[in-house]
């Protein structure tokens, strides 16, 4: 198992959450769409210019900053 960041994720890829290193508003934001420790995040499409990431929790797509996705660990199997 590897331990990367979720912004070094490509197209199609996916990982299982193994930390988040946030704190305060942005941790309870990222509770709260879904990103707990031990779900599995796929990466649907990647912006334009360093733009956002499409993501999919479970059955629930979102956008995320890539900003905010690199303070996020994912493992790669």
């Amino acid at each position: 198992m590897t331990i990367i960041k979720l912004s070094n994720l490509t197209q199609g890829e996916s990982g299982v959450i193994a930390a988040l290193h946030t704190e305060g508003d942005l941790y309870h934001r990222l509770a709260a769409m879904g990103f707990r420790i031990g779900k599995r995040v796929e990466i649907l499409r990647l912006g334009r210019f360093s733009g956002p990431l499409h993501l999919r929790i479970g059955t629930t797509d979102l956008m995320l900053r890539r900003n905010d996705a690199s303070k996020i660990d994912v493992t790669q199997e």
